[in-house]
């Protein structure tokens, strides 16, 4: 008896009959990346789809790039995009903002050409001029609509002159010099791409290739670059015990101005000054950068809340968990760092106790929780305004004090036998590896209480998804360390940011519920005179010498018209923080502060 086995293809299933068992003639996609005048910002493509049946095919362009949650709308980039098959035109329709459809009649084989304007430097956007090419693969790439899961090959065809590209892409086995493959369109979009002369510096870690492709000049040491990565990544490697890796790459761009970085599946692009390396601050960034984005292999890329893959290219993808793939992140890459031996423990604290304080003196702390911030990233971290600080709090701010606490807690509980690791390692097995998709909100709670041998329900609920304070004070205590207060008797504070560019200073931020808010002190006041006397800088540094309780006259610009401004200055109720080691620590303590950071018995 025949058997035959169908897929859909466009809108048909197409059966090929190969002697006696028909077999389906799948669908083929192939890419071709050129870039003849790079110096004009533009990148062409050319689509080859082959075996697309009916009437009609959609692509689509996405609108956003996974690793940073905005609608960026990719597709206003686009220009000149056609379809022929033959040789002959085909029509073209635009039918919503990212997607065309193709009218191919039947005609299974055909070509779609366009071209991309990148003109964006940055780790989520792609960018061409006559030094180098960079891009992400969402901002350039289409896909047919319905086929995500395809397979493809990319052929990269570099500007005159250039002879370099590096990208997590696996070569593909035969085709032109820089031809690549990829298992769907997730993976292409999620394997940067950087072309031109740049340097590729290499090495191993735990015995799985390395690369560091540099493009532009800096004042690094090669050596001590690649000697210092391979102690963040094996040291990375420990936390969930699992290496997902067969190679990896990171792309550093050296720039003027340079900060951030995004995930990828493979591989990471950093940005960094080119003179960060000169100082120890500027380098100790660069190393915690890298760790950062190296640990989204295992935390975002693998271990996932469930709403972040496969992706939706067309919309937002919602998830209340960001505090943790993200935040999470932050702490990790923190720990990773000391824990390299980059850091002494008394650094790390310090640093721990600068998040703290920065969370701690955020007004929208208490407005807004960590599990809403994750959740309103879409319309609300990328896009702050002169109020953002009173609404809300960064998911990576908080979430980083809240995985520290949450280490303490699981570490406390299990009398120092498990920790965080255990949780992220558990989650590995579980959803990446076992059942193959990521995680929902409850059942990563429920991975913490397995771990830790009981729930924690109530502090999700108060401090995770609501916005009570965390008790700092109680978890540092079960390693026997102290939260101090620093900052001494209150002096009075403006409550205000003013920018005194040009001679001018101008008010850019006013804090709730401190003195200038309640005295009407608005964003956008040009501050022209305090108390009769002229002003031409920033007028902050004139309050701390005043007594709390004092009056402060100001004369103001707004709309155009002088205003009068009379009020009294209030307390300033920022704190500063320091985390010190107790030296009358109990044994039970110091088993928790000695797993924790990972010191000697």
């Amino acid at each position: 008896m025949l058997q035959s086995t169908k897929r859909r293809l466009g809108a048909t299933a197409v059966v090929v009959l190969l002697g006696s068992a028909p077999v389906l003639a799948a669908p083929a996609l192939r890419y071709v990346l050129s870039m003849p005048a790079p110096q004009t910002h533009y990148f062409e493509v050319e689509m080859q789809l082959n075996g697309f049946g009916g009437r009609t095919t959609d692509v689509k362009m996405p609108v956003w790039a996974p690793g940073s949650y905005l609608v960026r709308e990719f597709a206003k980039n686009v220009e000149g995009f056609a379809a022929n098959a033959g040789g002959k035109n085909l029509g073209v329709t635009k039918i919503d903002k990212n997607t065309w459809r193709i009218e191919h009649q039947g005609q299974k084989n055909f070509t779609v050409r366009y071209r991309v304007y990148a003109n964006e430097l940055s780790v989520r956007t792609s960018f061409i001029d006559a030094s180098h090419g960079y891009l992400n693969g969402s901002s350039v790439f289409m896909y047919p609509a319905q086929q995500q899961q395809l397979p493809s090959t990319l052929e990269v065809r570099p500007a005159q002159g250039w002879s370099k590209v590096s990208t997590s892409l696996k070569p593909a086995g035969n085709g032109p010099t820089f031809t690549f493959q990829s298992s769907n369109y997730d993976e292409l979009a999620d394997s940067p791409i950087e072309i031109g002369n740049h340097k590729e510096l290499t090495f191993e870690a735990n015995g799985t290739p390395h690369r560091i492709a540099m493009y532009g000049s800096g004042n690094y040491d090669e050596q001590r670059i690649t000697q210092d990565f391979k102690r963040i990544c094996e040291t990375s490697q420990k936390v969930v015990g699992r290496n997902p890796l067969d190679r990896y790459l990171f792309i550093v761009h050296n720039l003027e101005r340079g900060g951030g970085g995004l995930e990828h599946l493979y591989s990471t692009t950093l940005q960094v000054s080119r003179n960060a390396y000169n100082s120890e601050a500027g380098y100790m960034g660069l190393l915690g950068l890298a760790a950062h984005e190296y640990f989204h292999l295992w935390n975002v890329k693998r271990i996932r809340p469930i709403a972040l893959g496969p992706f939706d290219y067309d919309k937002e993808n919602y998830t209340r968990m960001l505090w943790l793939s993200e935040g999470g992140t932050e702490y990790f890459s923190n720990v990773i760092v000391q824990r390299a031996g980059f850091q002494k423990p008394q650094q790390y604290l310090d640093q721990l106790a600068t998040g703290i304080t920065r969370v701690e003196n955020t007004p929208g702390n208490r407005e807004q929780s960590a599990a809403e911030s994750s959740f309103d990233a879409w319309i609300k971290y990328y896009r702050p305004n002169e109020n953002s600080v009173n609404t809300g709090i960064s998911y990576y701010d908080k979430g980083e004090v809240i995985g520290a606490v949450l280490d303490l807690m699981i570490i406390n509980a299990t009398k120092g036998q498990k920790s965080l690791d255990d949780v992220m390692r558990y989650l590995y097995d579980e959803y990446y590896v076992k059942q193959k998709r990521g995680f929902r909100d409850e059942e990563f709670q429920d991975a913490v209480a397995k771990i830790a041998g009981r729930r924690f329900d109530d502090f999700f609920k108060r401090s995770v998804y609501g916005t009570v304070r965390l008790d700092y004070e109680g978890t540092l205590g079960y390693a026997g360390l102290r939260l101090v207060n620093t900052t001494g008797q209150p002096e009075s504070a403006l409550g205000a940011s003013v920018s005194a560019t040009g001679g001018r200073p101008t008010v850019t931020t006013v804090l709730r519920d401190g003195s200038a808010w309640q005295g009407g002190l608005n964003v956008g006041d040009e501050i022209l005179a305090l108390d009769g006397m002229r002003v031409t800088d920033d007028i902050n540094r004139y309050m701390a010498a005043r007594p709390v309780g004092s009056t402060v006259r100001l004369l103001v610009a707004r709309d155009g018209q002088v205003r009068e401004l009379s009020f009294p200055l209030l307390a300033s109720t920022a704190a500063k923080y320091r985390i010190e080691m107790a030296d009358n620590a109990t044994p039970e303590q110091l088993v928790v502060r000695r797993k924790w950071l990972q010191l000697p018995s």
